[in-house]
């Protein structure tokens, strides 16, 4: 199974699409061609008529509070306007409207009003360093403790090896010169 490199396509690559749609190239040629998504190429196609070359350039994030998500989620819904045109309409990208989509089909409006915690959780980082040094015994005590683990990694690491090798003599090969 080969696995596909996501291709980033800049300005200048669009502005290269944009000129071979209006020579007459088909959307589907292009994504195929140059991998682009389809999709992604009508509605920067639909920019580039309505703006122009700045319609290429990639556009800020809009911060979408519940007001704008709902407006534009029941836009979709009663009036049924097309997710590329509602991303025209309101600036945002089409995944991010049909992930609101998604959520109001599957929880209701109310869901749209959650907000994701950003970041790590809490206590996922690094352990916090004491600020006091240790004393001679704590670190003594500390050092006898990595010890005893490492000491318990290597002998079960050992009967893994012992283990394998009775295996392997039992079916005839002896065991592996590494």
């Amino acid at each position: 199974m080969s696995e596909r490199k996501r291709k980033k396509h800049g300005y200048v690559e669009c502005l290269k699409y944009m000129h071979m749609i209006k020579e007459g190239r088909s959307f589907h040629s292009i994504h195929v061609e140059y991998g682009i998504n389809e999709d992604r190429l009508h509605v920067l196609w639909d920019q580039y008529q309505l703006e122009g070359k700045s319609g290429l350039l990639k556009k800020k994030n809009i911060k979408a509070d519940y007001a704008l998500k709902k407006k534009i989620v029941l836009d979709i819904v009663k009036n049924h306007v097309t997710l590329h045109a509602a991303s025209l309409k309101y600036g945002a990208s089409p995944q991010r409207i049909s992930f609101w989509l998604k959520i109001y089909r599957e929880e209701g409006l109310a869901a749209l009003a959650r907000i994701k915690k950003r970041g790590r959780p809490p206590g996922m980082g690094r352990p916090k360093k004491k600020s006091k040094p240790l004393t001679e015994l704590e670190r003594l005590r500390k050092e006898v403790q990595e010890l005893k683990t490492e000491n318990a990694l290597l002998k079960k690491v050992r009967a893994l090896v012992e283990e394998r090798n009775a295996r392997l003599h039992e079916i005839g090969h002896g065991p592996s010169k590494n």
